[in-house]
């Protein structure tokens, strides 16, 4: 009898422990996945942001076949399970996204989110009525696939100016009701906010780390509020742009290039992303 063999999605669910969360990284290419995964990270994420600066663009102008394009480059990066942005998914209607998520599936993704985000600056969020019933036919999609899919099921209030605790959750809940494997809720303002949402919910919450950034909480901190999985969205990225954006103004200004002293050398970069670790480490 040959040994059980978990999918990539068996393997992304297992790891959301509450209280013991996973911290999933949002790599932009191969390469930062690679790296990513030879540093023994267990999972990994794309970010809308990031990989829409890797086009030269701004965040929420790449084409649907386009993030799918980007979401089988990282499958096939790694041996890690990834969760794909999806932002908003493939439309606006219930319909839409139910065949976004399956179209989304064929990618070999572990997971991937859905927002209500509607991508309308005059109108930011989604109705509740209609933001719930987007999730629950993407879920009615996940549940025909046959297999593991993790669904995260996210409430964008805080990111578009809406500083509303307790109609985030009321969201949330209405999204775990429908179906959601994992709830998340980015930008939460406290603590005290987060380890409300967590006890309001019982299905995992994924929390972005770094926002708000004075100071940025720790693993420690998120895992005592009841966090099961913390992902970077596109901090990381921007951490990589700020260095470089610091670099190239120290030339063009100064006409100095004392940041190479600060550079990595390139075996220790090709020691990680030429032999990363292995997806069970």
């Amino acid at each position: 009898m040959s040994a059980f063999n978990p999918s990539p999605g068996d393997r992304f669910l297992s790891l959301h422990r509450k209280g013991d969360p996973v911290i999933m990284p949002n790599p932009w290419d191969v390469g930062t996945a690679r790296l990513f995964a030879g540093l023994g990270f267990e999972a990994i994420a794309t970010s809308s942001a990031a990989h829409a600066f890797t086009l030269g663009r701004r965040d929420g102008t790449v084409s649907w076949s386009e993030r799918l394009d980007h979401a089988r480059t990282m499958v096939s990066a790694t041996s890690l399970p990834v969760n794909a942005d999806l932002e908003n998914g493939k439309g606006h209607d219930p319909d839409t996204v139910a065949v976004g998520i399956a179209e989304a599936a064929e990618t070999g993704m572990a997971g991937c989110s859905i927002e209500d985000h509607s991508g309308d600056p005059r109108a930011p969020i989604y109705d509740s009525g209609l933001a719930v019933e987007r999730i629950a036919a993407a879920c009615e999609a996940r549940d025909r696939l046959g297999r593991t899919f993790v669904l995260t099921a996210r409430a964008e209030n805080f990111l578009w100016g809406r500083q509303d605790l307790d109609d985030t959750i009321a969201r949330l809940r209405a999204f775990e009701l429908a179906g959601a494997d994992v709830l998340y809720a980015p930008g939460l303002p406290s603590l005290a906010a987060i380890r409300t949402v967590c006890s309001a919910l019982s299905k995992p919450v994924n929390v972005l780390a770094g926002i708000p950034a004075d100071p940025p909480f720790t693993r420690d901190q998120l895992a005592e509020a009841g966090v099961a999985r913390i992902s970077l969205g596109s901090q990381l990225s921007k951490l990589v742009y700020g260095t470089l954006i610091d670099a190239a103004r120290a030339m063009r200004q100064d006409g100095s290039f004392a940041f190479v002293e600060k550079a990595a050398p390139s075996s220790l970069i090709e020691g990680y992303i030429s032999n990363p670790a292995p997806a069970d480490e």
